[in-house]
């Protein structure tokens, strides 16, 4: 997946994986009632943190990373008609 857009500093763009349709015993979730989901995979990265001492810190995550973010972490956006969230590189708890 390509974006024509390239997030600044330590941000990230992420897709959100899909909310969970059933629950592992096989109950159908309605829409109301689902939550937002806090995996999704990283489609592009910025250049990396300007440190204080002028050193560039480099990304730890790269384009095509699995991970885990906070529920309420970045801001969602809309490009071509898909939704995507925007966030800090520091908002993601881990790779998977």
């Amino acid at each position: 997946m390509s974006l024509s857009m390239k997030p600044l500093a330590d941000r990230v763009i992420i897709a959100p994986a899909a909310a969970e349709e059933k629950t592992k015993s096989g109950i159908i979730i309605p829409d109301t009632a689902k939550e937002k989901p806090q995996r999704g995979e990283v489609v592009a990265v910025g250049a990396g943190k300007v440190a204080d001492s002028g050193n560039l810190i480099q990304p730890q995550v790269k384009v095509g990373d699995q991970v885990l973010y906070g529920k309420y972490a970045g801001t969602e956006i809309t490009i071509e008609g898909t939704d995507y969230l925007i966030m800090k590189e520091s908002d993601i708890f881990a790779v998977l």
